[in-house]
């Protein structure tokens, strides 16, 4: 299944933990491998491997005990400076958002 933004929550889930499943078993691990590899209990990595919600560090030790953190720079690469604030002058990053503003109504005085 692809991923897409379309995709609710609980799919997306179930799609990475079947995604963990594929790529350990491609590596011929069991889950107690693993979760020993990864540092993290094997209920915890069955869990993840069915799609529960899990933590993003449990996330991030299975990735790298499969040699797959590298596939998080692909999945949240760092954002690049927007082109209209190197335009300005502006080549730090933004710290904060900014309120939207609001125009004023117009007035016309008659």
């Amino acid at each position: 299944m692809r991923i897409t933004s379309l995709s609710t929550t609980e799919d997306t889930l179930r799609e990475i933990g079947a995604r963990l499943r594929a790529f350990r078993l491609q590596q011929n691990l069991t889950i107690l491998d693993l979760a020993r590899r990864a540092g993290v209990g094997a209920r915890t990595l069955g869990r993840a491997e069915l799609g529960d919600n899990t933590n993003l560090e449990t996330v991030v030790r299975v990735l790298r005990a499969l040699g797959r953190l590298d596939a998080l720079d692909a999945f949240l690469p760092e954002p690049l400076p927007s082109p209209l604030r190197l335009d300005a002058g502006l080549s730090r990053p933004r710290r904060r958002a900014s309120t939207p503003r609001t125009r004023k109504p117009r007035t016309t005085d008659g």
